[in-house]
């Protein structure tokens, strides 16, 4: 069984027990989650598809860390003595998705 949600702008696929990283938001380890905004359920009888949402579907999910993800752009221009470096730490919360209602 799985199912397609849509979270801050991102939709994703995911099955219960996986674990996906979305945008960071106020929320301690070990808080539940649950994301309503479903679009598509598969499980064991026929999908179900949502216009543009499924009715009563949600997934839930429980936080399990905040990791983060360092982005560096780099511009160099050969015999121009031009060099700059920049750098961005992008964070995000790790969520393990504990059950799919459909």
């Amino acid at each position: 069984m799985y199912a397609i949600f849509e979270t801050g702008s991102h939709q994703y696929r995911v099955a219960e027990g996986q674990t996906v990283d979305i945008d960071y938001r106020e929320c301690a380890q070990g808080d539940s989650l649950t994301f309503d905004k479903v679009l598509f359920v598969s499980g064991d009888a026929s999908p179900k598809i949502g216009q543009p949402l499924v009715a009563g579907a949600k997934v839930v999910g429980e936080v399990v860390g905040f990791p983060s993800i360092k982005v560096v752009s780099q511009l160099f221009r050969r015999r121009k003595n031009v060099k700059k470096l920049r750098g961005h730490r992008q964070p995000y919360v790790r969520v393990k998705i504990t059950s799919i209602a459909g």
